[in-house]
């Protein structure tokens, strides 16, 4: 791997705040271990461009503990060398230092192109991100997701204002079958804060976009999650089957809608009036009570025309067998049929790779 290949991995990771143990720090070790002191230098200077100073974490920085114990690494690997101190790399780490722990921070996650899917918004809001890790062989769109998130896995009562593996799993598998989001509208239930359904309108082209949560925090959070990504919502009062144009136009800006949805209360008539052509959700199959009011839901959906039933997708990380399987006998009790998707191919978000990760497909 060439070095500013390196650099661009080292970007990806870093800007998503992925976890500092899956950083390529050994194929790091061996180029400086390989390179006269003048290229080592280049390259440690490379790799603070492209993660501490990078624009999007100058702008949208991830935790500051995270950016602390990223820079000592950094720091280590180049002290290991016995080269000459590098001014940057303390100067950068500074600041950090007597810098205020945040309840929230900001993730971002650099999107790639596939062929035969769109990126549908120019994003003036976030900086364009030009390059690609040499991991993925997509062409990178120019652009990332950016997100601001709760520090704690726990927050405000929820589990709903982080990103879940499941949710970048279902995102990747919706770039590379785009054809299921074009031109049609999408419920997500249970949004988050939101990354799943930005992905998909940055880069699947739905003609209408509804997220949805029952936790007003998490909605907050949602709302500005989508603003800061450049989108306009539309007023709630919105009917998302009015002022659409003729079927097969493309639609190069999505109408975006954030819906309050309890699963407890609400109605086949509100479910029904959002004219949904495809329902997606992630992570959402972690407790049996959880699972009973979600499939409440889909059930719902069944006394639609047998021409307008939606396509149903489910992702999830299967944690507990017995959760999963109480998930699969319920859905046989229902009358809902399911199958599972065959992987897809790519980890574009750099995840966690787990075995016992999945997407359904839901049959009403």
């Amino acid at each position: 791997m060439a070095g500013p290949e390196l650099g661009l991995l080292f970007q990806r990771h870093f800007l998503a705040a992925r976890r500092l143990r899956g950083m390529p720090w050994a194929e790091l070790e061996q180029q400086l271990t390989a390179a006269p002191q003048r290229s080592q230098s280049s390259l440690l200077l490379d790799i603070l461009h492209q993660t501490v100073l990078h624009p999007l974490c100058v702008r949208f920085p991830p935790p500051a503990s995270y950016r602390r114990r990223f820079l000592t690494e950094l720091i280590k690997q180049h002290e290991s060398t016995a080269a000459d101190p590098l001014d940057e790399l303390y100067d950068a780490l500074a600041p950090i230092l007597n810098e205020e722990e945040s309840t929230r921070c900001y993730k971002s996650y650099i999107l790639p192109s596939f062929p035969g899917c769109s990126t549908a918004v120019s994003c003036s809001t976030v900086p364009v991100l030009t390059s690609l890790s040499p991991t993925c062989d997509l062409q990178p769109s120019g652009e990332a997701v950016t997100l601001s998130e709760s520090v704690a896995i726990i927050s405000q009562g929820t589990t709903g204002l982080i990103t879940w593996d499941a949710a970048l799993h279902l995102a990747e598998w919706a770039m590379e079958n785009p054809k299921v989001f074009t031109n049609r509208t999408v419920l997500e239930l249970g949004s988050g804060v939101g990354f799943t359904g930005l992905v998909i309108c940055k880069t699947c082209n739905p003609k209408t976009y509804v997220f949805s949560d029952c936790h007003h925090g998490v909605l907050k959070q949602l709302t500005e999650n989508i603003r800061l990504n450049g989108f306009t919502l539309e007023p709630e009062t919105t009917n998302p089957a009015q002022g659409q144009e003729a079927e097969g136009q493309e639609y190069q800006q999505p109408k975006l809608l954030v819906a309050e949805l309890d699963w407890g209360s609400v109605t086949e008539q509100q479910l029904l009036a959002l004219h949904a052509d495809v329902v997606i959700a992630a992570d959402v199959v972690y407790d049996p009570e959880v699972t009973l009011a979600l499939i409440g839901v889909l059930q719902k959906f069944s006394s639609s025309r047998a021409d307008r039933k939606p396509d149903i997708y489910v992702a999830l990380t299967v944690r507990n067998a017995d959760t999963y399987h109480v998930f699969q006998a319920e859905l046989d009790k229902a009358g809902i049929r399911w199958q599972i998707i065959p992987a897809h191919s790519s980890n574009i978000f750099l995840h966690d790779t787990q075995p016992n990760m999945t997407v359904l497909q839901l049959l009403v």
